[in-house]
């Protein structure tokens, strides 16, 4: 099942660190078959409160790749770059099995 790394970016500190982050990160995602789904689009529509700052999905095969990309020497190595210079909230987690149903969580409340 996939699996997915959010981002809610509130700052970035545009310089050289945070350029080479984004030169490297793509070698890291690789291994794990991780792909951008989505990234800081400029077009966005907050519909209910307030969205302040930047949007990230990365999609991965499932939790274990999620997992053992974020905690890959690759990725390890370049985390600075980004945590220097980008303020943001990071979650990994599973998405849900094809057609699932919301009211499938209905299940887990009673």
């Amino acid at each position: 099942m996939t699996a997915y790394a959010i981002a809610h970016v509130r700052s970035v500190e545009l310089g050289p660190g945070i350029l080479e982050y984004l030169a490297r990160i793509d070698a890291t995602l690789e291994p794990f078959g991780g792909r951008f789904l989505v990234h800081a689009p400029k077009e966005r529509r907050a519909v209910e409160g307030e969205w302040d700052g930047d949007a990230i999905v990365i999609e991965f095969p499932g939790m274990a790749e999620a997992t053992a990309w974020w905690d890959s020497p690759a990725y390890r190595e370049i985390l600075p770059l980004r945590t220097q210079h980008m303020a943001a909230d990071i979650v990994l987690v599973p998405g849900v099995p094809a057609g699932y149903r919301a009211a499938e969580a209905l299940d887990g409340l009673r």
